[in-house]
């Protein structure tokens, strides 16, 4: 394996590890209740990696756990957000729309090019039309002083 395909495989980890802790955020910032076994199940993942997920945003400070007594008698956890983790969400959830903002370009222009070379097709151009990909929603440019859309 060379140096490339090493960071480019770093790179995706780190993704794709990310992800799953925006996605665990905003589990948790939702229900704060859930057990570690109902946020493998609503990720669909195994219990052992949200138990290690858990386990870095505790250690990173980004989410706090509570004890609380549960409808079944039994002591449980509440997983609470930190102002840090709520920032930390916000970022993750900055970077994760640019990522899909840019694939959704990438795809839109690779379906520009398949469309260039199938040629004048009726059918594929009526179903291409109703598609929801058939344009891209205008980006608007943001006051960042005053947090307000142009």
């Amino acid at each position: 394996m060379n140096l490339r395909s090493m960071t480019e495989r770093k790179i995706s980890t780190e993704v794709a590890a990310s992800e799953t802790h925006l996605q665990l955020l905003r589990l948790l910032e939702a229900n704060p209740a859930l057990s570690q076994r109902e946020l493998a199940q609503e990720l669909g993942i195994s219990v052992g990696k949200i138990n290690y997920c858990v386990n870095a945003l505790l250690a990173k400070g980004w989410i706090k756990a509570r004890n609380f007594k549960n409808s079944r008698n039994k002591l449980a956890y509440a997983y609470l957000l930190t102002p840090s983790g709520i920032e930390r969400k916000a970022a993750l959830t900055v970077n994760f729309l640019r990522r899909k903002i840019e694939e959704y370009q990438r795809l839109h222009q690779e379906i520009a090019q398949l469309r260039a070379e199938a040629g004048p097709d009726a059918a594929l151009e009526e179903a291409a039309d109703a598609s929801p990909v058939g344009t891209i929603p205008k980006r608007r440019s943001t006051d960042q002083s005053a947090g307000r859309a142009k």
